[in-house]
């Protein structure tokens, strides 16, 4: 039987905060499932270059392929109705640059 999805593990920590009397939070660990290979996406936005910072390519990759996911698994609610539309587009502007 062939796996429906690529399980990942993320993990969380503050390395400092702005204000200097606050207490740092607990690691947070996370795991979760997505349909596509997350590390070859950062890579494909790495290669286009669209930030001037390679970091940013890869917050943004992450943040959106964990975002699109949960919106994919509830795009009938109705918090994602009105975006959902838009959405399709970003990711074909996106795929083409």
């Amino acid at each position: 039987m062939t796996k429906r999805a690529n399980k990942y593990r993320l993990t969380l920590e503050q390395v400092s905060l702005m204000k200097e009397d606050a207490t740092l939070a607990e690691p947070l660990s996370l795991e979760f499932e997505n349909h596509d290979e997350i590390f070859t996406i950062i890579e494909k936005i790495k290669e286009k270059k669209l930030f001037g910072d390679e970091n940013q390519s890869t917050e943004f990759a992450i943040g959106l392929k964990m975002f699109s996911e949960v919106m994919l698994k509830n795009r009938k609610h109705p918090l994602f109705e009105d975006f959902f539309p838009a959405f399709g587009e970003f990711m074909k502007k996106l795929k083409s640059q």
